[in-house]
């Protein structure tokens, strides 16, 4: 029995290599898959028959004629995964507002659509039928059966239990809301998971540069709060419950300004775009977050007054790249990460923050650690979120049911499913 085990174990893990090196590299002759996986030919072969009976991969015609000018001989055959073995789904939750995006299985993104529904305020607690409601509807408008539909997978801002699917706080949602995939899985036949929406981003980077973004690292969101996705070892990291890396809740200032929290002194406190207008408009530190909220045009505006020398934004900048500094030097000594991605609206205004933020990590850091991570800022402009959302989801299908031979069939549809035309996204 152990040895039957061991090499179903073997069989899995082989397709698993498989899959993961074509969702990397796209279309891929035999040969070139022995390459990428280490595997046999004889391995090789045997594993890509199964898949393609199974209907998860299907053959493709790679153009040699560029390389080959008298354009002799037959095309190479290459394998690639099959658009339609399997749809994903998903969910992202921002304040009033959850846009649902739906993804193939070779990860192109087949369309997306926003619904206004309310997520805090006595209306929230409405809030997961009301979403049931837009799933169902939207697969029903596109004639997409929920058994087509592998995983539904939610990004949420805040902090959940994902032991529980429950949300603990969030900056957009009010936690009335209760439990979110347990009831969206059982309504709709779907599996479904939810995690912290900058894990996402940690995941949309790994899937775009696993070699870059591998290992451990870690990815700061900076706007109306500040949350970070870690990666260790290769692996996400979210805690024992779903709840780990929370760096923007970490003390800086104890007993210091308030927090969107609730508590005094966090980071977040500091560096979010509240902090910032608190202090520049001299605000008292206990002036609730959600009392100020500036918009994404108003923090323009201060950023551009900084920028023209006004001492007192200048100065709100400065402190706030000092608490990031100091927070990420405390990060830094403990996890000792090869890189550091910094992302959010809030890195519009990084170069506002920079000297703080040097000052912050050259005092609370020993200098040969700081020079061993590298840190990297990404334009404000680049949502990482929607990639991260199918990213994940993805890799979960393919780890934990196409890597096994004892999953569901694979139905294709007759015709296919009636979606848009690809967009540019591709996870």
């Amino acid at each position: 029995m152990q040895s039957k085990a061991d090499t179903e174990l073997v069989r899995r893990q082989n397709r698993g290599l498989v899959l993961g090196a074509l969702r990397r590299a796209g279309p891929l002759a035999r040969v070139e898959l022995g390459r990428e996986t280490g595997l046999s030919p004889a391995t090789i072969s045997a594993i890509t028959g199964d898949l393609l009976a199974e209907h998860i991969l299907v053959t493709a015609d790679i153009d040699e004629r560029a390389e080959r000018p008298l354009g002799r001989g037959r095309p190479r055959v290459a394998l690639t995964l099959n658009d339609e073995a399997a749809y994903v789904l998903g969910v992202k939750i921002s304040l009033h507002s959850v846009t649902l995006l739906l993804s193939d299985y070779s990860g192109h993104l087949r369309d997306s659509r926003h619904y206004a529904i309310s997520t805090m305020g006595a209306d929230s607690r409405s809030f997961v039928p009301r979403l049931i409601d837009c799933i169902r509807g939207y697969l029903a408008d596109r004639d997409i059966p929920p058994s087509r539909v592998s995983e539904i997978s939610i990004a949420i801002p805040g902090t959940t239990d994902e032991t529980t699917g429950t949300l603990l706080w969030s900056p957009t949602v009010d936690v009335d809301v209760g439990p979110i995939p347990g009831p969206v899985s059982e309504a709709l036949g779907i599996r479904a998971s939810m995690t912290n929406d900058v894990n996402m981003m940690a995941q949309a980077l790994h899937s775009r540069d696993p070699i870059r973004f591998g290992g451990t690292f870690a990815t700061i969101f900076i706007a109306y709060g500040v949350g970070m996705g870690l990666y260790i070892n290769g692996r996400l990291f979210t805690g024992a419950y779903g709840s780990g890396a929370e760096f923007g809740h970490a003390n800086h200032m104890p007993g210091g300004a308030l927090c969107r929290c609730g508590r005094r002194g966090c980071v977040e406190a500091y560096v979010a775009d509240y902090a910032i207008y608190r202090a520049v408009e001299n605000l008292a530190p206990d002036v609730s977050p959600t009392d100020i909220d500036p918009d994404a045009e108003t923090m323009h505006r201060l950023e551009e007054r900084a920028r023209a020398g006004e001492d007192r934004v200048r100065m709100a900048y400065h402190q706030a790249g000092l608490a990031l500094g100091y927070g990420l030097s405390r990060l830094i000594a403990l996890l000792n990460p090869q890189r550091v991605a910094f992302t959010g609206r809030g890195v519009a205004a990084f170069d506002l923050m920079e000297a703080g933020f040097r000052a912050g990590l050259d005092e609370g850091l020993v200098g040969e650690l700081a020079r061993m991570t590298e840190i990297e800022v990404f334009s404000a402009e680049d949502d990482l979120v929607d990639v991260g959302i199918l990213a994940g989801a993805m890799q979960r299908l393919d780890r934990e049911v196409f890597a096994s031979s004892d999953h569901d069939p694979v139905v294709l549809p007759k015709p296919a499913a009636p979606v848009r035309e690809p967009a540019d996204l591709k996870v």
